[in-house]
């Protein structure tokens, strides 16, 4: 890296060029971290990413990463050696707070690091800032008030959405090269949609977790990144088995680096996946890169899906008020004045969901939804829709079952917002979002590419061939005007 090059030009780094920089003592793991920290400083006031900053830590840790790179001590680097990588507060790190974004949590540390901290920590990435989340992580929005709001790197008007909303805000404002997320019902999905960057739900058991949590089936940890080579690195140290997550899968697997081009794949293509409003910027959008697609020699079809919103409905209310609705109730027990007005109605909503829905109820919709899924896709390789409905929600303060009000435009009910959900009920199903463009309010849009059960290498392929049919690689003249 020359001294010509801009600090911008440098915090925006992909992580793989930044790992063939160090190795080639081009770069430093120092001043990679040192313009990371400079670059927080100047934008992280107007985004309110980070929860905590680690960088003394950070810094001492990036010099003990430069000494690997010249040989110095410590052994050879490690995958992800001297990387300034942003983790989702949720994900446990000893010794450090554990507040899930809850004043109910005020004062909770966490006893040991979740399995995705101590595979990075392993791995050499230097974690050097924490990252919000609404509380409890309910909400596809990114608030609470213990942290208060963070915006959209691209227009502040705009939500980064949630529950990573904090990590994909990092990734696009660039402080940060990787960062970690979570999802159980398009919580990594629907901030790498907004903010314009990669986000990998990766099948149920892929990625180890901490708890009771991995025993949902809805829910897993993934990475986020700005490209999908750097997915693709951060989900290959992520992935493998854990003597903590007995649903964790073994053998490790592992994406290859590589991945031939589209050309002769059969690609499914749904907007609506049923019953969802698309907005015309959405449709649009996704339209585009399935033609890009096509014109790269991949046979594209539209497809209708015959699911109801009454099952997507039925399944997601019973899991969550037999699951993560008692957990929270149990969290916040005679401490409900504690809690954010979303929250609140979350716990009201899934404790109605209990008295009129049987997990019965919900485990028979969830199969109606997996097997209609199973024959859409027959024949196809994979299947390609938007990320959300509509391009983008207010940051500031709205409540589930609101309208949502654009700019004074109507764009549909925010409960129908995400079209996220279906993919965690099909949850064997890996899922990449990746960026389709942008709308006329200024924030990116995401489009989701949907693989048969447990073929994660087939979703990187089409996402890799996007991003090189359709760019958005954060180069001068395409980033977030800070």
């Amino acid at each position: 890296m020359t001294s010509s090059d801009s600090a911008d030009d440098l915090v925006y780094l992909d992580a793989t060029d930044a790992l063939r920089l160090f190795a080639a003592r081009a770069l430093s793991p120092v001043e990679l971290m040192r313009a990371v920290i400079e670059r927080t400083e100047k934008v992280e006031p107007a985004i309110n990413a980070f929860t905590e900053r680690l960088f003394d830590e950070a810094m001492t840790q990036a010099e003990q990463a430069e000494r690997r790179y010249l040989g110095k001590d410590g052994g050879a680097p490690r995958p992800l050696e001297g990387l300034p990588i942003a983790a989702k507060e949720k994900h446990a790190m000893a010794g450090r707070s554990l507040t899930e974004g809850s004043l109910v949590n005020e004062g909770v540390v966490a006893e040991e690091n979740a399995p995705v901290i101590d595979r990075i920590i392993n791995a050499g990435g230097i974690i050097h800032a924490r990252t919000t989340t609404p509380e409890f992580s309910v909400a596809p929005f990114t608030r609470s008030r213990m942290w208060g709001i963070t915006r959209n790197p691209w227009n502040p008007y705009f939500s980064t959405a949630g529950s990573s909303g904090g990590s994909g805000a990092a990734l696009a404002s660039g402080t940060a090269t990787l960062a970690t997320g979570s999802d159980i019902g398009g919580s990594t999905r629907l901030p790498a949609a907004l903010n314009g960057v990669v986000g990998f739900k990766a099948p149920y058991g892929r990625v180890p977790g901490a708890g009771v949590m991995p025993n949902d089936h809805y829910r897993g940890d993934g990475p986020m990144a700005r490209s999908v080579a750097d997915t693709v690195l951060l989900q290959n140290v992520l992935a493998g088995p854990d003597p903590r997550d007995h649903t964790s899968i073994a053998p490790k697997y592992v994406l290859p680096n590589d991945f031939d081009d589209v050309a002769g794949m059969r690609i499914a293509l749904c907007i609506d996946l049923g019953e969802y409003r698309v907005h015309p910027e959405m449709v649009a959008n996704t339209r585009a890169t399935a033609q890009a697609l096509a014109e790269a020699g991949a046979i594209v079809t539209e497809i209708e899906l015959p699911w109801t919103h009454l099952d997507i409905l039925t399944a997601q209310s019973g899991h969550f008020g037999t699951l993560l609705g008692p957990l929270v109730a149990e969290l916040t027990d005679g401490k409900r004045a504690l809690v954010s007005d979303y929250t609140a109605a979350f716990l009201d909503l899934t404790a109605q969901a209990r008295e009129h829905i049987s997990y019965l109820d919900s485990l028979r919709a969830e199969k109606r939804l997996q097997l209609q899924l199973a024959a859409a896709m027959t024949g196809f390789d994979a299947l390609l829709c938007p990320t959300t409905a509509v391009p983008g929600w207010p940051a500031d303060d709205q409540s589930p079952g609101d309208r949502l009000i654009v700019h004074g435009e109507d764009v549909g009910e925010s409960f129908w917002a995400a079209m996220t959900m279906p993919f965690n009920i099909t949850n064997r199903c890996p899922v990449l979002n990746v960026p389709s463009g942008h709308s006329e309010w200024g924030i990116p849009t995401g489009v989701q590419v949907v693989g048969h059960p447990y073929d994660d290498a087939t979703v990187f392929r089409i996402g890799k061939a996007l991003e090189q049919l359709r760019p958005w690689a954060y180069r001068p003249g395409n980033r977030p005007a800070l």
